[in-house]
């Protein structure tokens, strides 16, 4: 018996539902089929599976009961032993179904206005699984979309198929929307939330600059001209980084345009945000130096173990280089990503003349020496006495002002005290209890055996309880990670070696 109820109308709906939504029709269809079942389940029991289809050409609703063919029945009310269906159908199988047509349902109040939220529901779902699909590769891109409502002072932006977040930190400083205005934002993110996917819009991104030059500068969009690095204080200042692949085309002038064409309207997008656009260079010193613009660099010393870098810049120069509040050298420091300290010529031969002072002193107390000859050793780069004694005997008598006597003389002293000062490092070493285990690592010095036992690392279980990097806090820089690590893996072998030994001998 045909019990199907033609509803052609369900197929108009779900046509105009699927233009609206941008979404697939089919899935309209199949939150229709729930909606229609959820109302059969609630007039023939919940428990019962109750199946709806929807015929995609003629709009035909059937509803059925689906029964699993099992070898013994737990839920009689969605199963039936194999020996009670074979009565009904001689040629069914274990895991069949038997269907039995069910009578159409006449929705009442109730049961249309439960419909109408499943299938809302349903279709909400489709359109946030559509509009993830959508935007989940558009990340990096920049969007045109209207206000549509402000919450505590973030937009909703409508974006025509999708509504996305632009949050309140992520707007210029002094800048508001009211709703209906149109705005222009990067998308910088796009991830599933528990309330459904969520995009997210910035506008103070560096990457909104970056791609805002890219509309701008043709050169750009085609590759001719990289941007290999943005520094934003969004609605003040900017620095920008570009590199030409053609030597025939400038890059900063390719950036700012004609009469500054090009950069204007991007500062007009931005607020009147000031933009530095400097040509980008391996070179790190001189990169530093570019990124330091409009401040004049006379000298740079770079720390690649540290990641600093010290510039000295004339004592006019200051203030223009440090800039206002600190935003200038800020800003070169983000888009060098090294840290930089800014030095005037007079703090910097202030500091160089301490310097040779303090080496000097060391030389003179250290080898009984007059001023003289410890500053030629600290004119010739000497700065520690270890130098001084592994500096071969010929090359120190070539120092002008020294002969093979006095070379050889000063590095005698510079071995004894080195001998005594050990000694004496030993000798403390010892009382703070440091162990000869700990002690024999050829890579820790006495003063660094000494840092050791301040620090309450004494015996080889102390060591081998250490991560690398407490390890590289005590030792100091000169010790790279990979070399602790292989450090604290030596000291933890005895640990092995004991479980091994604990192990029963087997045949």
């Amino acid at each position: 018996m045909d019990t199907a109820i033609a509803r052609p109308e369900l197929l108009l709906v779900a046509d105009a539902v699927a233009r609206e939504k941008s979404i697939d029709r089919d899935e309209v269809l199949e939150a229709m089929e729930q909606a229609i079942q959820k109302a059969g389940r609630a007039k023939y029991g919940h428990e019962k599976d109750i199946r709806a289809t929807i015929d995609r050409k003629t709009g035909d609703v059937r509803l059925s009961r689906w029964t699993e063919v099992v070898e013994a029945a737990e839920n009689e009310d969605t199963q039936i032993p194999l020996h009670i269906a074979l009565k009904f159908k001689p040629e069914i199988k274990l895991g069949e179904f038997i269907v039995d047509p069910l009578p159409p349902i006449d929705f009442g109040r109730i049961a249309a206005q439960t419909a109408k939220q499943v299938i809302v529901q349903r279709v909400r779902e489709y359109e946030r699984r559509r509009q993830f699909a959508e935007f989940k590769d558009r990340v990096g891109e920049i969007i045109n979309g209207v206000v549509k409502r402000t919450e505590y002072g973030n937009l909703m932006v409508d974006l025509g198929r999708a509504e996305a977040l632009l949050r309140r930190d992520e707007l210029i400083a002094r800048e508001s929307f009211r709703n209906g205005d149109r705005v222009r934002a990067y998308i910088y993110d796009v991830r599933e939330e528990p309330r459904g996917p969520q995009i997210f819009l910035s506008r103070t991104h560096p990457g909104f600059l970056a791609k805002l030059f890219a509309q701008e500068v043709p050169e750009i969009y085609d590759g001719i001209i990289e941007i290999k690095a943005v520094a934003r204080d969004p609605g003040s200042r900017a620095k920008m980084a570009v590199i030409s692949r053609d030597s025939s085309i400038d890059p900063v002038g390719a950036c700012v345009g004609m009469r500054g064409s090009r950069v204007q309207a991007v500062v007009q997008e931005l607020q009147g945000e000031k933009i530095d656009i400097i040509p980008w260079s391996a070179q790190a010193a001189t990169f530093v130096v570019n990124a330091l613009a409009p401040a004049e660099v006379t000298k740079v010393v770079m720390e690649e173990e540290t990641g600093r870098v010290e510039v000295v810049v004339p004592d006019t120069q200051l203030s223009l280089a440090i800039g206002r509040r600190g935003q200038n050298v800020r800003l070169a420091s983000q888009l060098t990503r090294w840290d930089i300290d800014i030095l005037t010529e007079a703090e910097e031969s202030e500091r160089r003349q301490e310097e040779f002072r303090r080496r000097s002193s060391l030389f003179v107390e250290a080898l009984d020496v007059d001023d003289v000859i410890a500053g030629l050793l600290v004119t010739e780069g000497f700065t520690t006495l270890e130098e001084l004694a592994y500096t071969p005997l010929e090359e120190l008598a070539e120092i002008e002002g020294f002969d093979e006597n006095i070379a050889g003389e000063l590095i005698r002293r510079a071995e004894e005290f080195m001998q005594r000062r050990d000694g004496e490092l030993d000798e403390k070493r010892i009382a703070l209890g440091v162990t000869d285990d700990v002690a024999s690592f050829e890579v820790f010095s006495p003063t660094t055996l000494v840092a050791l036992g301040e620090k309450g690392v004494k015996t080889l279980d102390d060591l081998a309880d250490l991560a690398s990097d407490e390890l590289i806090e005590i030792v100091g820089p000169s010790l790279d990670e990979e070399l602790a690590n292989d450090i604290i893996m030596r000291a933890r072998a005895h640990w092995f070696a004991e479980e091994n030994d604990a192990e029963p001998a087997t045949e």
